[in-house]
């Protein structure tokens, strides 16, 4: 306690907003572990566990737009407490005895949770903003690039965690030992939290949720087709292909995923380092076009590698290391320049929308993966892939590009 008192105003408050997007984070990738694990042994089709999600994904594309206007009128320390607030009922509606988890209940659940998340995602991202000057986007871009990296690690350590807790709580105790713990954080954030914390000097109307930045329309169209690049193979098409071509059973596939996940994350933590930050430079947008151009050569070699014959995991299983990495850097670079466009007053407005065109690139991703790999397979979900990202890398030539160099603190 004695170290953090002499933190900095600022720094404590970014280590507190890290904190609870952490515990949220964790909660997040186990309980995503435990409706699957626990519906798949109760006889539920992959189709059916799908769509215990959809819910989850659309109500992510209106809260981040709603979010981001109401960040701005009532602070976003509210929103992300609100967040938090919302996930402890989310799991607690599903510690009813197991006749009341039908398949309605748990997709209102998800639901619930859906909302939580970009609540406190956008909560997260928009405080950085606020926190760190204007002139120190060396700073703004590593502590940015550390939250975002950090919080995909701990989804893949939640995934981990959410098996864990299954085998040794059971479903109901599993998700009744994490309400209890983020009950307890929520508390804290509740007291400890800097009041009016990006909460707009004028209030905001409705029609603001639309972003009026040309810079911040074309990234969010660029990040809508980079996410929906990796989620039209990555959600549905992946983990099928490696249960019924390869023959992993559902331990080894959901273990897989997760130990990339986290590897993703940590690579999104580095990101300012691979990116120039050490040689003087923080990225624009001539950064994101190159980057994207590097990723979208991976998918359709990928592809080229399945249907010439070559060893299938060999292919599948080293492309999806290299593209792992690239896509991290891009995410990470992404997330970056959207904190550094956004307008400080009323930060929330630009995030929130930003992120509704990620929400919505995940939704149409996850809806393309289940019905292009069902009628063509994972080269063509590959195929779309590559589509998509050239689509990326094109939208972001029209991104500002700067010669500043790096001011940091």
């Amino acid at each position: 306690m004695k170290a953090l008192s002499g933190l900095s105003p600022e720094v404590r408050q970014y280590l507190l907003v890290t904190g609870n997007y952490w515990a949220f984070t964790l909660t997040d990738g186990a309980l995503r572990m435990l409706v699957v694990l626990h519906f798949h042994t109760l006889g539920y089709t992959p189709l059916q566990i799908a769509a215990l999600f959809l819910f989850y994904e659309i109500f992510g594309v209106i809260t981040n737009l709603v979010g981001g206007y109401l960040g701005a009128r009532v602070g976003l320390n509210r929103t992300m407490n609100i967040g938090l607030g919302m996930q402890v009922i989310a799991l607690l509606m599903l510690t009813v005895p197991a006749a009341w988890l039908t398949i309605p209940w748990v997709m209102g659940a998800q639901a619930l949770s859906g909302i939580a998340k970009d609540l406190n995602k956008m909560s997260a991202k928009s405080s950085i903003k606020l926190l760190v000057p204007d002139s120190q986007q060396g700073t703004l871009y590593k502590w940015v690039a550390i939250l975002t990296g950090s919080k995909n690690a701990l989804k893949g350590v939640g995934f981990f965690l959410g098996g864990a807790l299954l085998a040794l709580l059971g479903f109901t105790g599993a998700v009744l030992a994490m309400a209890v713990v983020l009950s307890l954080i929520w508390l804290g954030s509740l007291v400890l939290l800097k009041k009016d914390l990006g909460k707009a000097k004028a209030k905001p109307k409705f029609r603001d949720m639309l972003s009026k930045s040309r810079a911040i329309n074309i990234l969010s169209a660029a990040r809508l087709f980079l996410f929906g690049a990796r989620d039209v193979w990555f959600v549905v098409a992946l983990p099928v292909y490696l249960s019924t071509v390869f023959g992993w059973d559902f331990w080894l596939v959901g273990g897989f995923l997760a130990a990339w996940v986290i590897g993703y994350g940590i690579v999104q933590s580095f990101a300012p380092a691979i990116t120039g930050k050490r040689r003087g430079h923080v990225p624009d947008g001539r950064a994101a076009f190159l980057w994207a151009s590097l990723l979208a050569a991976l998918p359709a070699a990928i592809a080229v590698g399945l249907s010439s014959g070559w060893s299938a995991q060999v292919v599948l299983l080293g492309g999806l290391m290299v593209f792992g990495a690239l896509f991290a850097v891009n995410s990470s670079l992404h997330s970056y320049l959207i904190v550094s466009y956004a307008k400080e007053d009323g930060v929330s407005l630009d995030v929130g929308f930003y992120y509704m065109s990620n929400a919505l690139g995940r939704l149409i991703g996850t809806l393309l993966s289940g019905w292009i790999y069902q009628a063509y397979g994972l080269e063509a979900c590959l195929w779309v892939s590559t589509a998509f990202v050239v689509l990326a890398a094109s939208i972001s030539i029209g991104l500002p590009r700067h010669s500043q160099n790096l001011q940091s603190a």
